[in-house]
């Protein structure tokens, strides 16, 4: 069972959560309006990507990066077992929602340099993200967030 949550885990939920929020209305967006005009993206920043539209990448967005966080964030509050998580829990020490923070802090840092090789070019916003997913992971790997989430 996990033990009580200390400051560093409530970061943790809170990155989650705010990248969760943000990301399943960004991938919303991006699939009610694939062109991107809705968010003034511009279509150029499609040439060198594999995509006709946004609406792949916004399905992406949401489920990945919007889905599992808010997802991850619930479960960090209160303990849900869930099977299907449990048998892709690389660590069987830790409760699964640990593990998928790494995978969400890994996610997203994947998905920033995707988008940058794509444009050809790196904005703030890119190096926010970023650093988002950094510290994901590091607040992660903190011993006393791992000890609050270990079996």
């Amino acid at each position: 069972m996990m033990k009580q949550r200390i400051g560093r885990s409530w970061l943790l939920i809170l990155m989650h959560g705010m990248l969760g929020i943000g990301a399943i209305v960004g991938g919303i967006i991006l699939i009610i309006d694939p062109s991107g005009s809705m968010v003034n993206l511009p279509a150029s920043l499609l040439e060198n990507s594999p995509f006709a539209s946004f609406l792949f990448p916004g399905i992406i967005l949401l489920l990945v990066l919007g889905v599992m966080p808010t997802t991850i964030a619930i479960s960090l509050i209160r303990y849900v077992h869930w099977g299907p998580a449990e048998r892709l829990n690389l660590y069987p020490d830790r409760y699964w929602a640990w593990t998928f923070s790494l995978y969400t802090g890994f996610a997203l840092i994947i998905w920033i340099m995707v988008q940058v090789y794509w444009i050809q070019d790196v904005s703030i916003i890119h190096l926010v993200y970023f650093a988002w997913g950094v510290g994901i992971q590091v607040v992660t790997l903190l011993p006393a967030v791992q000890r609050t989430y270990s079996k």
